[in-house]
């Protein structure tokens, strides 16, 4: 990088006529490209299905467990997509106001067809995520030339964050693989496409909405597009948009005003993604809080992308392609600063809920992609007039080779530690212990986390119980509260009680040691059944 404007506009020159020269060639080779994209979506299938039998037990283990349990119910109880229901809140009914449930509904149905196993939702997101990175090429094209979209598939192929989420059983998936596919059909569509593009990216986008909120920032770039219509004076082909975007927009909305309702309907009152918002919290907490910039930072680097990525992105943004001559293709080249504006604007609105829920990054991964690849690009081809050397092959192995050794790898393999396998064996043990129709109690590691409810099979509480406004990720400051949350639960049918003995709460406390009293309580009015080196066990008697 450079501080001179006229070398960093030669450099961004240089890059695009080498996407040209490389254009020339996958024009006299058509295979080329193909074989290209085949080999990035290869590349992808093996990152992200490696391990994909791992339990749900990893830094993403507690949003995985409530999606897994929503599947779950919709193959036991009820079908009905619209009554989204968790288990870990009693017997229920336990209905909560969700996104809608795309993943979770696909991995109901593979449960129907083949019996139940854990990672299917994994195996249902990580298809979406192929879909991302089939979109993506297919957009990165589009917009900046073929050369680009075979870097920007590769960056987001091999990205900690993207593999991690797409490697996970959450709905993020699939809201960033219906918008992109969105997006890319409407652009192929405003430039010059079958007008049954249209509809098409209207439904993808509403459905990737629909997913998960944060899909919405991916509509800035349909109506930037829309806008450059209306001022090339075409304004029956923006009216058709503008008429499908409020369509959209209606379906979204409406769904969402009834996910608020039925959140607030049943117990435990729940509705997801409420709280952290600017509008919450207020603007000088904000201001006061840094936008949470020192969390963003490490994430960033310490789990989502590493030193390689943030680098190649910081070069991609820093020296942009030069200007086209066409003025559609200039519209076109504009796609993912407007898609990276309207997700920083996102994440400003938003910043409390999404450092606090990473996941919730899924939505910059797209733009982020496309400039990863752009600034690999920029490093390969330094110094050179044309992509086919020797050299410009040698640099961009060296590139993927630092960021699978310095981010992919190490980055992945930390998000992936099994954090949460002491939960899950203690759902196991409950799970031999149980008897048909028993209420358990259980106590993951991390408190509040459902994963123990969830692997015994049953139905039950987290403890101390969750949901709605109460404070369920760290214990009450007394053994007699604790208690008497006890005593309820046992009233409300609760057969057992489980907890593993390294359960911590958010300020560090072990249940073992902070609750000591509870444990002499059932010492004194349950039945111990198992009290082994990493958990414990009681089968609560009736008063």
């Amino acid at each position: 990088m450079s501080d001179d404007p006229k070398l960093n506009r030669a450099e961004g020159q240089q890059c695009q006529q080498q996407t040209s020269d490389w254009d020339m060639v996958s024009r006299k080779y058509p295979s080329l490209d193909t074989a290209i994209l085949l080999g990035i979506l290869f590349i992808a299938i093996v990152f992200r299905f490696h391990k994909i039998t791992l339990p749900l037990v990893d830094g993403f283990s507690w949003r995985e467990i409530s999606t897994a349990m929503m599947a779950d119910n919709f193959q036991q109880r009820s079908w009905n997509i619209f009554f989204p229901e968790v288990s870990w809140t009693g017997p229920g009914p336990s209905y909560q106001g969700r996104e809608f449930q795309i993943v979770s509904y696909l991995t109901a149905l593979l449960y129907q067809l083949f019996g139940w196993h854990d990672w299917f939702g994994r195996a249902v997101a990580a298809l979406f995520g192929l879909v991302t990175v089939f979109s993506l090429h297919r957009l990165t094209a589009l917009c900046w030339g073929e050369m680009h979209a075979h870097a920007a598939a590769l960056a987001y192929a091999l990205m900690p964050a993207a593999i991690m989420i797409d490697s996970s059983f959450l709905p993020d998936p699939a809201m960033l693989a219906l918008v992109t596919l969105g997006v890319w059909l409407f652009a192929k569509y405003w430039a010059g496409g079958s007008r049954w593009l249209l509809p098409l990216a209207t439904l993808s986008f509403s459905l990737g909405v629909l997913s998960k909120l944060p899909g919405i920032a991916a509509g800035a770039v349909i109506f930037y597009l829309m806008v450059c219509w209306i001022r090339e004076k075409k304004r029956k082909q923006a009216s058709w948009v503008f008429l499908s975007g409020l369509s959209s927009l209606a379906v979204i909305g409406a769904y969402y005003i009834w996910a608020i309702y039925l959140g607030r309907s049943y117990p435990p009152f729940h509705v997801a993604g409420t709280g952290g918002y600017i509008w919450d919290d207020g603007f000088w907490t904000y201001v006061r809080d840094r936008f949470y910039f020192k969390s963003l930072w490490n994430t960033s680097v310490l789990w989502f992308y590493g030193y390689p990525f943030l680098v190649l992105l910081a070069v991609g943004l820093w020296i942009p392609l030069s200007r086209a001559e066409d003025p559609k293709q200039r519209s076109l080249s504009a796609i993912p600063y407007v898609w990276l504006t309207a997700a920083i604007i996102l994440y400003l609105a938003a910043a409390g809920e999404i450092t606090s829920n990473v996941w919730n990054f899924h939505i910059f991964h797209v733009p982020i992609a496309m400039f990863c690849g752009h600034g690999a690009l920029l490093l390969a081809t330094l110094g050179s007039r044309t992509v086919l050397t020797p050299a410009v092959v040698l640099r961009s192995i060296f590139i993927v080779a630092i960021a699978l050794a310095w981010s992919t790898l190490p980055l992945v393999r930390t998000m992936k530690k099994p954090i949460a396998m002491n939960g899950k064996l203690l759902g196991e043990e409950l799970a031999r212990l149980a008897q048909p129709g028993d209420l358990v109690v259980a106590i993951a590691p991390e408190v509040g986390d459902p994963v123990a409810v969830y692997y015994s099979r049953a139905r039950g509480w987290v403890f101390p119980p969750g949901g709605g406004d109460a404070e369920w990720s760290k214990f009450v400051a007394d053994d007699a509260t604790a208690i008497a949350q006890l005593e309820e639960l046992r009233a409300q049918g609760a057969d057992l009680f489980g907890v593993t003995k390294n359960a911590t709460d958010k300020e560090g406390r072990l249940f073992v040691e902070h609750h000591d009293g509870v444990i002499d309580h059932l010492d004194k009015t349950a039945t111990k059944l198992a009290d082994l080196n990493n958990l414990l066990i009681y089968r609560i008697t009736r008063p």
